[in-house]
């Protein structure tokens, strides 16, 4: 198939269903229709991926009761060297973006929760290896949160096997390189755009997603979009009952970018609040991240060298977040 000319006419993200996944005949379907659609946009709908509507539920209702807080009181968990906690608008500015010029921070706030590693952990004190911060005057706020969490890092575990069958690899390939992996759950929060915003003004500009796979849900508002490859851009409407899911760019570069790792952005039109909580799930930081046996050949060298992922993290979180920079 000629995907170029296959992913322009694409009018609507394909939809996968996780029924049966860990089953080995439902983990074959499901590896051939995530190397279809990885291989083509990038990008597709899960549906059935094993998480209680419940849940769903309970993350939404408490990102909007975080959200619905004072500014204080949310500055109060101001995110810290861990790259945890609250994420004020306009804090953020996608500096490393391969796909446009960020001309301003991204109009929208949130708050970033990761793996927990508390003290006393081997791991405590590296990098990126801390406790959360939570919001302790908001009653059943961490568990249920906490819950959604766990529920998505034990569906990414299970997807570990038809990703690997995908790319032509033994079930248990990849799954060592996630023994203790890199996890971020993001509460976002866009208001409305103001009616006179101008074109350089996104919710979330331009821009690839650093890891591995990243999995959202989104409210009804809408506004999330995806670039096809002749540049222009396919929206991806909520659909319910779904998570849009997409490759990041450790995935694309380990693939020697057989799977794409495909630009997106948020414009939030609606009028109203857009409510969206991204699940990342990446390596562990200490993961080196080199081409895959099965993703290259005489013909198709590596296109990129190893690299330990912990320190492609680290540049681009530097360089994108406003309070990694040194004081002006």
């Amino acid at each position: 198939m000629n995907h170029d000319a296959a992913d322009s006419g694409i009018a609507r993200l394909p939809i996968i269903d996780m029924t049966g996944l860990g089953e080995p005949t439902a983990d074959a379907r499901i590896a051939a229709e995530l190397d279809d659609a990885f291989s083509r946009i990038g990008f597709a709908y899960f549906r059935n991926i094993g998480v209680a509507p419940e849940l769903v539920e309970t993350v939404f209702a408490q990102s909007r009761r975080f959200h619905g807080q004072s500014d204080e009181a949310k500055r109060r968990l101001t995110i810290n060297g861990f790259h945890r906690g609250y994420m004020a608008p306009n804090t953020s500015q996608i500096v490393t973006s391969s796909v446009a010029t960020v001309k301003r921070p991204n109009y929208s706030e949130s708050l970033m929760l990761m793996n927990e590693v508390p003290p006393g952990d081997p791991r405590y004190g590296a990098p990126l290896m801390g406790p959360n911060q939570w919001p302790d005057e908001l009653p059943g706020f961490r568990e249920g949160v906490a819950a959604y969490d766990a529920a998505m890092a034990a569906f990414c575990q299970k997807l570990l096997r038809p990703m690997a069958l995908a790319l032509g690899m033994a079930p248990e390939a990849i799954a060592p390189f996630f023994a203790k992996p890199t996890t971020f759950l993001r509460l976002l929060h866009y208001p409305p755009q103001p009616p006179d915003a101008d074109d350089e003004t996104f919710g979330s500009a331009p821009h690839t997603d650093y890891g591995f796979l990243t999995v959202l849900v989104q409210d009804s508002a809408g506004g999330l979009e995806v670039r096809r490859r002749d540049g222009t851009w396919l929206p991806a409407p909520p659909v319910p009952g779904t998570w849009v899911v997409n490759v990041a760019d450790m995935l694309s570069r380990w693939t020697n970018g057989r799977w794409m790792s495909t630009p997106h952005r948020v414009k939030n039109l609606s009028g109203g609040d857009r409510y969206s909580c991204p699940y990342f799930f990446d390596m562990d930081m200490d993961a080196v991240v080199e081409c895959l046996p099965t993703c290259t050949g005489p013909d198709n060298p590596p296109r990129h060298p190893p690299v330990r992922y912990g320190d492609y993290l680290m540049e681009r979180l530097d360089k994108n977040y406003a309070y990694r920079k040194p004081a002006a």
